[in-house]
């Protein structure tokens, strides 16, 4: 089967088979990885290096001459003492030989076909911002411009004659070599002579070996496969040289290296028809749920749920779309449309006087302190209307907002958590819980709790620095530093997790109050100000217990899909290896 017709018979394959992203670190722009396309890209690639892209031609002069030509030329420099003589390669084991090379072509040591070589760190004062030649360091691959071939740098030299010895030729490729950059297995053309530090290696295809089949060929492998270092990954020349290099003839190379590129721009159109489908799928998504949020009453929430829930299995396909719908629950719910309303619920005016006298008392009782006036709530501030029975707060209104203490932080001073048994929760620990915390990575001793406060079980956490409102209920009695504030409802009958699903639908919001600094944080009167709508107290644990039921069916609609995403790849990898 033709490359073009394997492309063309699975390309619901290739443009539907995605991989979710892990949800490690943060400011991931692209939460999918389109898996099929990727795993086509490599496919490509192996093909061209195997021989099966495109077919041999009888008449092209074979590899074995060129191979010939190649101990020549390097005899020749040798004797000129342009390069060292190079040791002698074991010989081809058969373990290592494959069953049958294409027409023409033949095995050999990547260090017989290619010159080896290191760069040379300059020192610190001998770095330019301009010069004579570009001095590369492995940061200055990423930089604009230098996507493909090395065309500028951070830095550049004027050698001496001495220095010229490390000079890279013009024809090369260059690679990092030391340290983590090894994972990415960048790779860049070198056109013109440069220099470059240390980290870096070289290698030049000798006579025969064209540079751009030499790419695709490396583009094959995965440089962390070769790392020996310890400590510190490296790539030294005695992991490179011995590689098993497939040499096809000269003609044969120009005509892969043209099949590749075409094929690839192939898959550069499907990339951007697939990137450009999946934005519209969301973009309809998130248009239809917003006629939800924005419906004017009932009847028509109805009427925009009915013309959802027809296309509910084509719309909720993939988890960003679920994810929305979620948001969308959690919007629903705050703004008094998820559950209907009972007229006979005591109005939220009461819980709120009730509370007001629970906490005059508190005060007077001298049990808590007397807290700040609030500003009055203006018409102009309300982001939307309430349904009857209903009343917009701010969160003291309905409990106590509290930052967490400590004085110092457990890596500063070892006194703090030697021995220690009493969980502190860091804004890391709140980031990664699903709801409720129920791990932690540090603990207080005794003196550390002296500088610190217990906040009870069920207090909803809320980071204030770092990560911005990020919210999750203690699943037990901790501390937590300054980082991180409680809050506890006055009224225990009501769910503290209403407060929870409210914060998940203010955190754009709260997040354009940090400053744009490289520790984002904001404050506790920020906090304080939100504006808290309020329903009647019998309707909190309805909310939530409507929201619950819901997201237990968004997270099998997720299980569901994620299965079928993991029976997609599986598809994906049994074509390729039916075909490799």
């Amino acid at each position: 089967m033709s490359v073009e017709r394997l492309i063309t018979d699975n390309i619901d394959v290739w443009t539907s088979t995605v991989k979710t992203k892990s949800a490690s670190g943060r400011g991931s722009s692209k939460k999918i990885e389109l898996y099929g396309i990727k795993k086509l890209r490599e496919l490509i690639l192996e093909l061209a290096v195997r021989g099966k892209l495109v077919p041999q031609d009888p008449t092209d002069e074979p590899a074995s001459v060129l191979l010939e030509r190649i101990a020549e030329e390097k005899a020749q420099l040798v004797k000129e003492k342009k390069i060292k003589k190079p040791k002698n390669l074991p010989e081809i084991s058969d373990d290592e030989k494959v069953d049958k090379l294409p027409q023409g072509w033949i095995q050999a040591r990547f260090g017989e076909c290619f010159l080896i070589s290191s760069g040379n760190s300059f020192k610190k004062d001998e770095e330019l911002t301009e010069g004579e030649f570009i001095y590369c360091k492995v940061g200055d691959m990423n930089l604009a411009g230098n996507e493909s071939s090395i065309t500028t740098s951070s830095s550049f030299i004027v050698p001496t004659d001495k220095q010229l010895k490390s000079l890279i030729l013009s024809g090369s490729i260059i690679f990092p070599k030391r340290g983590g950059a090894i994972a990415t297995n960048k790779k860049r053309f070198v056109r013109i002579p440069i220099f470059s530090d240390s980290n870096v290696m070289a290698v030049k295809p000798f006579y025969g070996v064209t540079l751009e089949f030499s790419m695709l060929w490396l583009n094959s492998i995965d440089l962390a496969a070769l790392n020996t270092g310890t400590s510190v990954p490296q790539i030294n020349n005695k992991d490179i040289e011995p590689l098993v290099f497939h040499f096809p003839p000269k003609k044969e190379q120009h005509r892969i290296v043209a099949k590749v590129d075409e094929l690839m721009l192939l898959c550069d159109q499907l990339e951007q028809q697939t990137e450009t489908s999946i934005e519209a799928h969301q973009t309809l998504v998130e248009v239809l749920l917003n006629t939800l949020t924005s419906s004017a009453d009932a009847q028509e929430l109805m009427q925009n749920w009915q013309r959802i829930s027809e296309h509910f299995d084509a719309l909720f396909t993939t988890e960003k779309s679920i994810d929305t719908l979620k948001q969308t629950i959690l919007q629903l719910a705050i703004m008094g449309k998820l559950v209907p309303q009972d007229p006979n619920d005591e109005p939220a005016v009461k819980l709120l006087e009730r509370i007001e006298e629970e906490k005059a008392q508190l005060i007077k009782d001298k049990k808590i302190k007397k807290q700040k006036a609030l500003p009055e709530i203006t018409e102009d501030e309300k982001p939307f209307d309430l349904p009857s029975g209903w009343e917009w707060c701010r969160l003291p209104n309905l409990g106590e907002l509290a930052r967490g203490k400590s004085k110092h932080r457990p890596r500063n001073d070892p006194k703090l958590y030697e021995g220690g048994s009493i969980p502190l929760v860091q804004t890391g620990d709140v980031a990664r819980a699903n709801g409720t915390i129920h791990t932690y990575t540090a603990k207080y001793n005794e003196f550390g709790l002296s500088q610190s406060q217990l906040w009870p079980k069920g207090t909803l956490c809320i980071t204030i620095a770092a990560n911005i409102a990020d919210t999750a209920t203690l699943g037990f009695d901790a501390c937590f530093p300054d980082s991180v504030v409680g809050y506890t409802v006055y009224d225990k009958e009501i769910p503290t997790v209403y407060f929870d699903y409210f914060i998940k639908t203010a955190k754009e919001n709260l997040e354009r109050f940090a400053p744009s600094t490289a520790q984002k944080n904001i404050n506790l009167e920020i906090l304080s100000n939100v504006l808290v709508p309020c329903p009647p107290k019998q309707q909190f644990s309805r909310i939530v217990e409507k929201v619950r039921t819901l997201f237990e069916i968004c997270d099998n609609l997720k299980a569901c899909l994620s299965n079928s995403q993991t029976s997609q790849l599986r598809l994906t990898d049994t074509i390729i290896r039916k075909v490799v």
